[in-house]
């Protein structure tokens, strides 16, 4: 079969996805080295997600991408896109170039060189309706997890067959 969409996952610079080898969101810690520096401790991070999604939305409108979900949450991204004639990790890195034009320009991201993404993220092939139907439901509600409101951008489009 051949590929439809991809489900993409990738970070805010300086936050892991679970189960990354770098690290995790563990609220443990094992080493003993470290413990007797206190607890474990975790930091919300405060960015706009409107402005990276202007900064999404310009990008899928240059390089008319069909995103068909995306949730922005404070530490990570996941969407849904369709595929495309470009590699899919060219595609996410225009939408990452974008957004992060969008959040400099707006003074939401500091000057200093300090990058905005990981430079790695995850992407799971969906090869059949069933395994798309299931990644933007599952991107729609991934919010929803995070105790936020669902989002609705403007630039994503209904997946059809």
């Amino acid at each position: 079969m051949a590929v439809l969409a991809y489900h993409v996952i990738f970070g805010a610079y300086g936050f892991w996805l679970p189960n990354d080898p770098r690290g995790s969101w563990s609220v443990f810690v094992a080493s003993w080295e470290l413990s007797r520096f206190g607890k474990a401790t975790k930091t919300e991070a405060r960015r706009s997600v409107a402005k990276v999604a202007h900064g999404f939305a310009r990008a899928r409108t240059e390089g008319g991408y069909r995103v068909h979900a995306c949730s922005i949450l404070p530490e990570h991204v996941h969407l849904v896109i369709g595929r495309s004639d470009r590699a899919v990790e060219r595609v996410v890195g225009h939408l990452k170039a974008r957004a992060t034009v969008r959040l400099k320009t707006e003074s939401l991201w500091p000057e200093d060189g300090r990058p905005v993404w990981a430079r790695k993220g995850r992407k799971v092939f969906l090869d059949c309706l069933e395994d798309v139907r299931r990644a933007v439901a599952y991107v729609e509600a991934n919010p929803l997890r995070e105790g936020k409101p669902r989002q609705r951008w403007l630039f994503v489009e209904p997946y059809d067959v």
